[in-house]
């Protein structure tokens, strides 16, 4: 849920306009307050570096998806792979034995 908040205030900036435009720049502070409250949540338990790269991750994906839908950009397909691979290593990051914090 903090991820997809987090993206959808990033696609949400854009259309912004310069924080001109009321309705997207009330999604975008709303965006990111929900996502640091989420992201605060996932602190507590995990070490920050995985939280971080799972978290950054994961926005860079759902971000590039949601621009491709919601503003028609299309990337090419060494883009989408490196999509994939930025994939990989989040599956690999929280598939490995991380210590809970505490």
């Amino acid at each position: 849920m903090g991820v997809f908040a987090e993206a959808t205030s990033h696609v949400a900036l854009k259309a912004t306009n310069g924080f001109t435009n009321p309705l997207p720049s009330a999604i975008v502070i709303l965006g990111h307050l929900t996502a640091f409250l989420f992201l605060g949540q996932a602190m507590k338990n995990l070490p920050v570096g995985v939280v971080h790269a799972s978290w950054a991750g994961l926005a860079i994906i759902l971000v590039t998806l949601m621009s491709n839908i919601i503003y028609k950009q299309h990337l090419d397909a060494k883009v989408w792979l490196g999509m994939v691979v930025i994939g990989i290593g989040i599956a690999i990051i929280n598939l490995s034995s991380v210590p809970r914090t505490h």
